[in-house]
């Protein structure tokens, strides 16, 4: 089977599904090319630069396409139309792990670069002039942080932030009682009560504009570790003007260019009270490690054996579908065929398949089947008497 990872795969993560037995490709094709080729694959592997659009998707699958998975390498899934690719039987699966710890730290390398304002003191000095009043800043300590959406990385950043001796406040909608910070009810109470605001909540919808910088206390640092679109900037940039907030750190825009060493060019950039990143937040080479490991492992398990886990657009359990759902366990010799007669049966007495999974067990495999109604003693004794297996449990 053949993957391709159009905006690139690390070595280790190349050499494990090598190793499974997929030819991999990591050649980045444009649009029009990517177009034409995609139906040649059987996984596409993402991240934020490639566009997964139903037109794609479409192409993937016409004709004898033979695209089955999209693998997001990270937690946002805005570059792929996930209903499209559900309606089009394409399993999408996302690697939410490998990046959380690189994206929680650059939030808060972010907050120490704006409060202390170290990039614009650096470059001071690099162009030869000595300053220390102009660039008198504030310390995190005793400071109130507010994370609007709180899951894995704004949750790993209340963690840091809290063992700075901050105060930490989360929003979330669907926040985990677990999580190591205070919950508030809505946005404007957190930004009434915060002296940094950080966003983790992703999506394409502005979560801070002009009416939500009003409501932020005029001391008050913005932090966009997330999304670009989450932030207007043109609302940001009159409240940084105007002084309506003290200053803010970005690692994300509303356009960002699409390529390694393009011009970028932002109004913002006029200003003394911003710190910018170039959407670094998950650029260390251990995240990319982690995420790439991850994203290789979840889609070779689907691939290879039927896995579901990490999947974003089908449920990841079948309960999660709302369905009743039983097992029927059969132990039976590894040779061809058996799972054709195991289909048969089922199929000639009304049992709907949702699906199975299959270990080896020592020289005889566990072969495990997902279904929707409930199997009786005659299902039972119909599988145990097809030759081959040794045990059937219900």
């Amino acid at each position: 089977m053949r993957v391709l990872a159009n905006d690139g795969l690390v070595e280790d993560a190349q050499k494990y599904l090598r190793k499974q037995g997929f030819t991999v490709e990591t050649e980045k094709r444009d649009e029009a090319d990517l177009m034409s080729e995609i139906g040649q694959f059987d996984a596409l592997l993402v991240r934020s630069a490639t566009k997964v659009t139903r037109g794609l998707l479409e192409a993937g699958v016409r004709g004898g396409g033979k695209l089955k998975i999209v693998g997001r390498g990270g937690v946002g899934t805005d570059n792929i139309d996930l209903d499209a690719a559900k309606e089009l039987g394409v399993i999408v699966k996302f690697a939410p792990n490998g990046n959380t710890n690189a994206t929680a730290e650059h939030a808060l390398g972010l907050m120490f670069g704006i409060a202390r304002r170290v990039p614009l003191a650096h470059r001071v000095l690099m162009d030869g002039t000595w300053h220390k009043k102009r660039f008198r800043g504030v310390e995190l300590f005793g400071k109130t942080l507010g994370i609007i959406g709180c899951g894995r990385i704004g949750q790993a950043l209340a963690a840091k932030a809290g063992a700075l001796g901050m105060k930490v406040i989360g929003y979330d909608p669907y926040h985990s009682l677990d999580a190591p910070l205070e919950y508030v009810d809505s946005i404007p109470e957190l930004l009434k009560k915060s002296d940094f605001v950080s966003l983790h909540c992703g999506g394409t919808e502005t979560v801070i504009g002009a009416e939500e910088l009003r409501q932020m206390k005029d001391t008050a640092y913005l932090v966009n570790a997330s999304r670009g679109k989450n932030v207007s900037e043109d609302a940001l940039y009159e409240a940084l003007k105007t002084g309506e907030i003290a200053g803010a750190a970005l690692d994300c825009f509303e356009t960002e260019p699409k390529r390694e060493g393009m011009t970028f060019d932002n109004k913002l950039q006029e200003l003394d009270n911003i710190v910018m990143s170039a959407h670094l937040g998950a650029s260390t080479g251990n995240a990319g490690v982690r995420t790439g490991m991850e994203i290789a492992e979840v889609v070779a398990g689907y691939l290879l054996r039927g896995e579901y886990s990490n999947s974003v657009n089908v449920g990841q359990t079948v309960e999660d579908e709302g369905a009743d759902v039983f097992t029927i366990f059969i132990t039976h010799e590894d040779k061809p065929g058996m799972f054709g007669k195991f289909g048969t049966a089922l199929g000639e007495m009304g049992v709907n398949i949702r699906e199975n999974n299959s270990r080896k067990l020592g020289e005889q495999v566990q072969t495990v089947y997902v279904v929707h109604s409930r199997p009786d003693d005659a299902v039972r004794d119909t599988l145990a008497a097809i030759e081959g297996v040794t045990r059937v449990s219900i």
